[in-house]
């Protein structure tokens, strides 16, 4: 027995073909998979991934019809788990949501109880998608730097692709936690919106993609954020300060890495990689209870973060926006309503 409507509108990818049609259609409750817990879906957000799921050559979707949305928000309607409460707000990202099951682009979703999340107190189902599984990558960044012992005070942080959604995060937690962060970007337009979260100044996107004959330079940088891969993690490698490490959770620049040992057997760096998809639930629920206290971000309150709003019917466009590199901040999908 369901508790979801026998139809739902929902935005889906199906491969026809050679190509992919999409668009928003209604979706049946008995073409979802199992699961424990049923969602009605209130926001989800747009991200790179996501985008890549819904065209030809993507090699990120892995049914199809897909509904993609590599994550979600909203409110229990069903549950067969006693820890998981019918009438509770919850999240769920990662895994195989969104890629080979369907995501968040839809008004009901069904979950495995080992993908929920639920709410913190203090943070609301938007609150969450505007953060969303972009921000939660910033925010695992970001810890991991610290564990390593990245500490305020130590000298300047890099983020690199700080206009797109894990380096705007990445910016305002780590400027929220006292560092001083620098924030790389070739858009001279999000200059004001990256001081206003937080960034003690800019890199030109030019230096940082600059190649160089050097295996190192002068050593800048306490930690970095690397949200680009290839056209960026270079750079970063080759300037960090003996014994910092970099983050890196990105390949929008490509996915080879052209460099040399010397900074590792040098300089001592490291180079820590950010999965944050494959996080075990229970640190993943650790981690979402620091993001609503002591890793919040600047601006999630006051609209600084930078966030575009569309609906389902808005979702093609944004998806297509953000593979073309014109993504500022976060896209959230109001899927309710």
């Amino acid at each position: 027995m369901t508790s979801i409507p026998a139809e739902f509108r929902a935005f889906v990818a199906e491969t026809v073909g050679d190509g992919v049609v999409r668009g928003v259609r209604e979706f049946g409750a008995s073409d979802l998979p199992d699961g424990e817990v049923e969602v009605r879906v209130d926001w989800s957000s747009v991200n790179y991934k996501d985008a890549l799921a819904t065209i030809p050559g993507g090699k990120v979707a892995r049914i199809s019809p897909l509904i993609p949305g590599i994550d979600l928000a909203g409110e229990v309607i069903a549950s067969a788990e006693p820890s998981v409460a019918v009438g509770s707000s919850v999240l769920a990202h990662g895994y195989d949501l969104g890629v080979a099951r369907h995501g968040g682009y839809a008004a009901y979703a069904r979950l495995p109880a080992g993908y929920v999340v639920p709410l913190s107190r203090g943070l609301f189902a938007r609150d969450a998608m505007s953060i969303g599984t972009a921000g939660f990558t910033a925010a695992m960044s970001v810890a991991a730097l610290e564990d390593r012992g990245l500490a305020p005070g130590e000298g300047p942080v890099l983020v690199t692709g700080a206009s797109g959604g894990v380096g705007s995060v990445a910016v305002s937690i780590l400027a929220a936690r006292g560092h001083e962060v620098w924030a790389a970007t070739g858009k001279a337009s999000e200059q004001p919106r990256l001081r206003a979260l937080g960034a003690a100044g800019i890199v030109p996107r030019e230096e940082t993609t600059a190649g160089s004959p050097r295996p190192l330079e002068s050593a800048r940088w306490a930690g970095a954020v690397d949200t680009v891969g290839a056209a960026t993690l270079p750079y970063v490698l080759r300037t960090l300060r003996p014994g910092a490490a970099v983050a890196s959770s990105g390949n929008a620049g490509g996915a080879a890495l052209t460099t040399t040992v010397l900074p590792f057997i040098l300089r001592g760096v490291a180079l820590l990689g950010m999965d944050s998809a494959n996080l075990a639930i229970e640190a993943r629920r650790a981690l979402w209870e620091r993001i609503a206290t002591d890793l919040r971000p600047n601006g999630l309150d006051d609209g600084a973060l930078g966030v575009t709003e569309v609906d389902l019917d808005g979702v093609e466009p944004a998806l297509d926006a953000i593979l073309a590199g014109q993504s500022r901040g976060r896209w959230l999908v109001r899927v309710a309503g």
